[in-house]
């Protein structure tokens, strides 16, 4: 086991898939990443375009026992916005619960997974895999079908592909995960909740969010609540929104 390892791949098919079968070699801390990440998934099943050499594929494998694990994916979205600040100087805004816009679209995507390891599979933790559009041109979102996607090059950061990769790797690892783990794993979200609401981009702003039952609800995004659901207002009431996709109104249309 290494403590705080990053493990860096040339190629991979997904760095998810990767963690999960070596999840025992890292803790409780660790990570992997690649420029070229040929068997990766979206969120919510959607399809997958590698970008080779032009995006950061990163998965951080979590071993750390969590109060609150399905609030990582909100805590991750800050560690990755964090860590592009530092670089690039650019002030993202978070989609609930996790994608990061830059001017209104899409720059990063995260997908966490559960994870059950050890002997008879009675061990548990947790990966995060991350996906970061680092210098993808527009042909690459127009051939996707992403017109929502854009990359930091795009949008005028000054992206070096030469070592860019390793030190957002490495910053996201012992940063954004690990030092942020002591008060995450014992209390939850609820300390990084102001920091959160604060680069929220559905509060104030009216969204349709799916139903248990299949249906789509709508109202105005007010709140995110300290087990990190989006609170929304509608005509009925207040429902607080943790599963499904939510729309954004008023950005680029609806993201």
């Amino acid at each position: 086991m290494s403590i705080n390892e990053v493990r860096y791949l040339p190629e991979c098919g997904s760095t998810n898939a990767y963690v999960k079968e070596h999840f025992e070699e890292f803790g409780p801390v660790g990570a992997v990443y690649t420029e070229n990440q040929t068997a990766g998934r979206g969120r919510l099943g959607r399809s997958w375009v590698n970008a080779e050499g032009k995006a950061l594929y990163y998965t951080a494998a979590i071993r750390e026992p969590l109060a609150q694990p399905t609030t990582l994916p909100l805590l991750a979205s800050l560690a990755v916005r964090t860590q592009l600040k530092l670089r690039y100087g650019v002030d993202c805004q978070i989609k609930w619960p996790n994608d990061l816009l830059l001017n209104g679209k899409k720059i990063v995507g995260i997908l966490c997974e559960g994870v059950s390891y050890g002997y008879q599979q009675q061990g548990r933790g947790i990966l995060c895999g991350i996906g970061i559009n680092l210098a993808q041109p527009q042909s690459y979102f127009d051939a996707a079908g992403l017109p929502n996607g854009t990359s930091l090059a795009l949008q005028g950061a000054k992206v070096d592909l030469s070592t860019d990769p390793a030190w957002l790797a490495e910053g996201l690892t012992d940063f954004g995960f690990d030092r942020n783990m002591y008060v995450f794993a014992r209390d939850g979200f609820a300390p990084f909740r102001e920091e959160y609401k604060a680069a929220c981009v559905n509060l104030g702003r009216r969204v349709t969010f799916d139903l248990p039952d299949g249906g789509q609800g709508a109202g105005e995004a007010v709140d995110v609540d300290e087990e990190g659901r989006l609170v929304v207002r509608t005509d009925s009431g207040e429902v607080h929104v943790f599963t499904g996709e939510v729309s954004v109104h008023g950005i680029y249309g609806a993201v």
